[in-house]
């Protein structure tokens, strides 16, 4: 699967993952992010390597970041999307779900699923919606695995 490299108002949009870094990305994750505060890097990195990654950098720094769980085929879940606060309200998520939902793998897709607190408003813009029938879905979910007891996601 060829990379992705484009520019978008001084920014580079990429899904080169030599270009993305993970010592940041986990960074912010683990410090800033309230689905994966604390998280230890050894885990943030084997779901970088496992998963289609996008980012954004500017000046050859990471400033956001997105990556689908996928089987590339049938399914993928949308998770760790963020950009850094001073890059915010420039468009840049905007642009990274642009670039991620246009590509010709993720176009044939059958679901595409995500959980969000706060940015539902972007990604309806993406085509998603609440879920036809919730009550056919499930989760375990371990909110405070990673020793945050302050997660919203209980």
């Amino acid at each position: 699967m060829q990379a992705i490299n484009i520019s978008y108002n001084g920014y580079t949009i990429t899904t080169d993952k030599a270009l993305l870094q993970p010592v940041a990305i986990h960074k912010w994750l683990s410090e800033e992010s309230y689905w994966a505060k604390n998280i230890p890097y050894h885990i943030f990195k084997g779901s970088f390597d496992n998963s289609f990654t996008i980012g954004i950098l500017k000046d050859e720094q990471q400033v956001a970041y997105a990556r689908l769980v996928t089987d590339y085929t049938t399914f993928a879940y949308l998770a760790d999307v963020y950009v850094i606060d001073e890059h915010r309200g420039k468009g840049l998520s905007k642009a990274m779900m642009k670039e991620l939902v246009a590509l010709d793998w993720v176009k044939g897709l059958r679901r595409i699923m995500l959980a969000t607190l706060d940015a539902k408003g972007l990604y309806t813009q993406f085509g998603f919606t609440d879920p036809k029938y919730p009550e056919r879905l499930m989760e375990i979910t371990r909110p405070a695995i990673y020793g945050d007891s302050q997660s919203p996601l209980k």
